[in-house]
C-alpha cells in the first residue's frame, strides 16, 4: 500500500478560533467575533507554513463564501516553494477548452504544482446564482462531457467532439500541461460514483466513520475496476490534535460553546434538504443533536453542526488522531486533504504532532 499524501487547506472564506462557515446555499456566512478575513497577506501566511512544514499541498476551495480559487492560486504560488494547488472548480461555469488552457498555463508558470478538484455543485440555489440551471444528475451528466473534453485535448492534437452539453471542433491548447494535472473529484450520488469511475484519478469523500467510507470507495473501485481503470482515494477531515486527549476534547468543546442553539437549528434544516447526497450524509451524522457528536472514537460531528461540506474533526491526543488516520489508510485511503480552526496553528499542531507518528507508521 502506497503512503499517504497530507494536504492542507486555504480559508478562503476567511478564518478564526472559532468555525467560520455556512452552507453554500445560505444568503449570508456567519462571521464569528474573532473573524480572520481571507486576506492575500493572511492566505499566504497559510500557505507559506503548510510549505515550510512538509505538507503535499493545500485544498484552494470554491463556493459562494470563497475567494476565487484560480486567481487565489496564482496569487499564492509566488509564495512558495514546494506545494502544490488542488485548484477546486466548477465545470459547469467554465468552457472545457478556456479550462484546459488555463490549467495548461498555470501549470507550466507553477513548474508542475497544479491539481485539479472538480466540483460538479450539489446546491440548486447556489448554482443559480451562477447562472445555471441544470438540475442534480444532468450537472453530473455534463461534468463527464467536460471531462471527456478536457483531458483529451491534452492528450490529442485536436478535438472534435458534440454532446448533449458541449459541442467543440478542432479544440487544442497551444502544449499539454506537463505533468498532467492529477483529477481529483468527490460526489456520493450514483450519478457522481460512475463519473469519478470513468473519469478521474483521485475520489475523494468527506470524512464519514471508516467502516461507511470503505463501503463507498469499495463501489468506486468496482465500477472502475468494470471499465478497466483503477482510482486513487482521498477523504477530507478537519483536525484537533494536542499532547493530550483531554487538551484536544477541551478544544472541541470551545468550538461548540461558539455556536448558538439558532445558528445549528437554521444550519441543520439547510443542510437537511440539501440536493447534495454528501451533504445530507454528513447532517445525518448529528442530526442537529449536540448529546452524540462522537459517531465513531475520535471523529467529531461537531463542525458539521453549521459548517456546509466536510463536517467532522479527527479528534484526541496525537496518537489517538494518527491511530485513526492509519485505520483509514489500512482501508484504501492514502489522500488526506486536512484542516483545523485556526488553520495557521492547526498546520503546525498536526505537522509537529501527528506527522512524525505517521512517518514511524510508516504511512506518511
Amino acid at each position: 500500500m502506497p503512503t499517504g499524501k497530507f494536504f492542507w487547506f486555504l480559508p478562503t472564506s476567511g478564518d478564526s478560533r472559532s468555525i467560520v462557515g455556512s452552507s453554500h446555499a445560505s444568503s449570508q456566512q456567519t462571521v464569528p467575533a474573532n473573524y480572520r478575513p481571507p486576506t492575500r497577506r493572511y492566505l499566504a501566511e497559510v500557505a507559506r507554513a503548510a510549505d515550510r512544514l512538509g505538507y503535499e499541498g493545500v485544498l484552494t476551495p470554491t463556493g459562494t463564501w470563497c475567494e476565487d480559487a484560480w486567481l487565489t492560486a496564482s496569487a499564492l504560488l509566488a509564495e512558495t516553494e514546494r506545494l502544490k494547488f488542488l485548484v477546486a472548480f466548477r465545470p459547469g461555469l467554465t468552457p472545457p477548452t478556456l479550462a484546459a488552457q488555463q490549467a495548461a498555463t498555470l501549470q507550466r508558470f507553477s513548474e508542475g504544482r497544479v491539481l485539479l478538484n472538480i466540483v460538479t455543485g450539489g446546491d440548486d440555489l447556489e448554482q443559480r446564482r451562477f447562472g445555471d440551471w441544470l438540475e442534480h444528475d444532468e450537472r453530473y451528466a455534463r461534468t463527464g462531457e467536460f471531462l471527456h473534453i478536457v483531458n483529451s485535448v491534452w492528450r490529442q492534437e485536436s478535438v472534435d467532439f458534440s454532446g448533449d452539453h458541449y459541442t467543440v471542433a478542432d479544440a487544442r491548447v497551444s502544449a499539454p500541461p506537463d505533468p498532467l494535472p492529477q483529477i481529483y473529484f468527490g460526489g456520493s450520488s450514483p450519478a457522481a460514483l460512475t463519473i469519478a469511475a470513468q473519469h478521474v484519478d483521485v475520489y475523494l469523500t468527506w470524512g464519514e466513520p471508516p467502516p461507511a467510507a470503505a463501503a463507498k470507495i469499495e463501489q468506486v473501485r468496482k465500477l472502475a475496476q468494470a471499465r478497466g481503470r483503477s482510482v486513487r482515494f482521498g477523504i477530507r477531515l478537519h483536525t484537533i490534535s494536542r499532547d493530550s486527549s483531554e487538551a484536544a476534547w477541551a478544544v472541541a468543546d470551545e468550538l461548540l460553546a461558539g455556536l448558538s442553539a439558532d445558528q445549528i437549528a437554521k444550519a441543520t434544516a439547510l443542510h437537511a434538504k440539501s440536493e447534495s447526497e454528501g451533504q445530507r450524509r454528513m447532517t445525518a451524522l448529528h442530526g442537529g443533536r449536540l448529546d452524540q457528536l462522537e459517531i465513531y472514537p475520535n471523529l467529531w460531528a461537531g463542525v458539521g453542526l453549521v459548517r456546509g461540506g466536510a463536517g467532522t474533526a479527527l479528534v484526541g491526543s496525537h496518537e489517538e488522531v494518527a491511530n485513526l488516520i492509519h485505520e483509514y489508510h489500512s482501508l484504501g485511503f492514502d489522500e488526506f486533504i486536512l484542516s483545523g480552526y485556526p488553520h495557521l496553528e492547526e498546520a503546525y499542531w498536526f505537522a509537529e504532532g501527528v506527522l512524525p507518528l505517521l512517518k514511524h507508521k510508516g504511512i506518511a
